[in-house]
């Protein structure tokens, strides 16, 4: 059974409390950097690699990036039904790294899985790629289309615009219809990705494209050359903003909704999720 996510929110971080790392004095060794946590909510270790890579290529220099995924969950998530199963091994991740020291985290898949969850749960900020990607992509342009993988998740991407505010801004939710675990086998994954980002731009009018799965990230840099628009790697982008927040000394607010859950006990196989007074 995974740990028992038992982390403690400590007190809000007031701006500035965390600010750069300052430059050492002459001849002391230079300090650690913050320490930022990506959860990729499913257990394919392959893409946990892969969005991992995506991260450090944006992050700072002083700033270290731990990649994981549960030890329990689906292999992808594709449908309500994944979602809500993979959210327990996201929990059980933020609950082990809250003790390692991270200081921030990113929910690499677009649904967002457990993201009210985990903020609940964590000291540091916790920013989900859809999230990121969408306010990202509304500084860029008045338009934006979504490039997903099957068409069964569009629904739950037109919810996420809803929720962030930005649905005025989303021309379009297109889906390539290549499964997650096939981004990197199907060898029309690539044609078929573009091809809809191009309807996007050329029919849907978008001036920005969000890829619509963490498993694109790689596709990133080679869509923009070939489509001409800003396109937004959600991984990349949640690391970026995690990192300026950890440096700006800014967190959750701990008042109100996102205050820590209330300790009680579960039952059954969610036993060890229970919480404890003082978590």
């Amino acid at each position: 059974m995974t740990p028992a996510p038992a982390s403690t929110r400590g007190p809000t971080l007031t701006q500035g409390a965390a600010a750069a790392t300052p430059e050492p004095a002459p001849g002391l060794p230079r300090r650690a950097g913050p320490l930022l946590t990506l959860i990729n909510p499913n257990s394919s270790a392959a893409m946990t690699t892969l969005v991992g890579a995506s991260a450090r290529l944006v992050a700072g220099p002083d700033t270290r990036i731990e990649a994981v995924n549960p030890r329990m969950g689906p292999a992808s998530i594709e449908s309500h039904y994944d979602e809500a199963l993979a959210v327990p091994g996201v929990l059980a991740e933020i609950a082990r790294a809250e003790a390692a020291g991270s200081a921030g985290y990113v929910i690499a898949c677009f649904g967002d899985p457990g993201l009210d969850a985990a903020r609940e749960l964590a000291r540091g900020p916790v920013v989900g790629i859809a999230e990121a990607a969408m306010h990202t992509a509304s500084l860029l342009g008045r338009s934006f289309s979504v490039v997903t993988t099957l068409g069964r998740t569009r629904g739950r991407a037109w919810d996420l615009a809803d929720r962030y505010g930005v649905r005025a801004l989303c021309r379009s939710v297109r889906a390539c219809e290549v499964p997650v675990l096939e981004l990197d086998t199907d060898p029309l994954a690539r044609s078929r990705i573009l091809a809809e980002c191009g309807a996007s731009v050329e029919r849907d009018e978008a001036e920005v494209i969000v890829l619509g799965c963490a498993g694109m990230a790689e596709l990133c840099a080679w869509l923009t050359a070939e489509l001409g628009v800003p396109v937004i790697d959600g991984v990349a982008a949640a690391t970026v903003l995690v990192e300026g927040l950890v440096r700006l000394g800014l967190s959750t607010s701990a008042r109100g909704e996102y205050a820590p859950p209330p300790p009680k006990p579960y039952t059954g196989i969610l036993r060890p999720f229970g919480l404890t007074e003082g978590h």
